[in-house]
């Protein structure tokens, strides 16, 4: 494996009734408050009018930035800053999924910037200070609760980048798995395929001596598959929330890819698709993940034998090593296809006739991957398998 130096400075609070625990948070970083949330889900499950109720007890000044969109976008993030700004913002905490965290952390940098925050999406600049942010999180799925990722949507452009910086990092986050119990069947869908998408970007890599972190990709990996069936049953279920929960933390904190990099590519694949038609991340994951597995199949056989075998339980007897390797491809197709994961453009109604201008957006900065550099070339024929 390669050398490596791990940090996360977030504090994970995680639990039942863990919401009480702003009280003993919120006084350390100050009294004027940024409230960054969604589309109101959080006013109907309640969770609102317990933010709003802990706030008012500790006295503090209130700004309120709502309708957070799913693909949240740069906009947005630009009201966001703005208020900081006017107001004095001290803190701001985001309550909702990825989208409204990833909002919340530009947000956090771009207030503390002279310039566009665009500009750092664009690696034109790097964060040099940020606002604290503390988070309540509603999803399980991006794992934004415990690491400086973001990804804004830019919809002049219709370009949707992915940043980051140790400055990001949540300064706490507070995981109660009851706060997830009113997620559609669909978006948890979205967010458990994303979740196993985060640990195959690891898993997927070319650092020799890594059986600790294979071994733990392979156990979250194996969790989901187990645990999913019986969440999509059983929507309020207190402890297939919780397992879900804890996978999403730990498939993103940076514990999983230790000594190693991961690839990537299908994420900024996915990006490219979801900029154009603002389809939901995790949908888009489902259907190029396997994909993309089946055009990068020939550079490490063994390793998606190894897959199909330990994750997916594919019998080897009687089959060769690529034969093994494309059984477990198909049992990942089959195991999204069983929890009503799309599995086709066509079902969000996209045709070929953008393919060229979403593989353009993916290769803006160059051809990537880790595990397998794609050029454009690479990425058509993946959206073309994917129709």
């Amino acid at each position: 494996m390669n050398n490596f130096e791990f940090y996360n400075p977030t504090k994970l609070i995680f639990g039942k009734g863990k919401l009480e625990t702003l009280k003993r948070e919120i006084p350390r970083y100050g009294s004027k408050i940024l409230l960054v949330y969604g589309g109101g889900s959080i006013k109907r499950s309640g969770l609102y009018d317990k933010v709003i109720t802990i706030l008012g007890e500790l006295g503090t000044e209130v700004t309120e930035l709502a309708g957070v969109e799913p693909n949240p976008r740069l906009s947005t993030v630009h009201k966001g800053v703005e208020l900081c700004k006017t107001n004095g913002i001290e803190l701001i905490l985001a309550v909702g999924g990825g989208s409204v965290l990833d909002c919340s952390k530009a947000i956090a940098v771009g207030a503390k910037y002279d310039g566009d925050m665009w500009d750092f999406a664009e690696r034109k600049a790097v964060p040099k200070e940020a606002l604290p942010l503390g988070t309540v999180l509603t999803m399980a799925a991006t794992g934004s609760e415990m690491n400086g990722n973001s990804v804004i949507s830019n919809e002049v452009t219709e370009e949707k980048l992915g940043w980051g910086s140790i400055l990001a990092y949540p300064a706490f986050s507070i995981l109660d798995p009851e706060h997830t119990f009113t997620l559609p069947k669909d978006q948890t869908v979205y967010g458990m395929v994303d979740i196993m998408s985060h640990v195959f970007e690891h898993y997927f890599h070319k650092e020799k001596n890594t059986l600790v972190q294979d071994e733990f990709c392979e156990s979250v990996l194996r969790t989901v598959i187990e645990t999913a069936p019986k969440l999509i049953a059983d929507l309020e279920n207190y402890e297939h929330r919780e397992t879900i929960l804890l996978s999403g933390t730990l498939a993103l904190n940076g514990i999983l890819n230790m000594g190693l990099n991961g690839d990537w590519a299908t994420h900024n694949i996915e990006h490219a698709v979801s900029a154009v038609y603002d389809i939901p991340h995790g949908g888009g994951l489902a259907i190029l993940f396997p994909n993309w597995m089946r055009h990068n199949l020939h550079h490490d056989v063994d390793r998606f034998k190894r897959l199909a075998i330990r994750v997916f339980g594919v019998d080897p007897a009687g089959k060769s090593d690529l034969e093994i390797a494309e059984a477990g491809i198909d049992a990942l197709r089959a195991f999204w296809n069983s929890i009503g994961a799309p599995s086709r453009l066509a079902d969000y109604e996209i045709d070929d006739s953008k393919l060229d201008i979403m593989a353009e957006k993916a290769v803006r900065f160059g051809p990537f991957g880790n595990f397998a550099t794609l050029d454009k070339q690479d990425v058509l024929e993946i959206y073309r398998k994917s129709l």
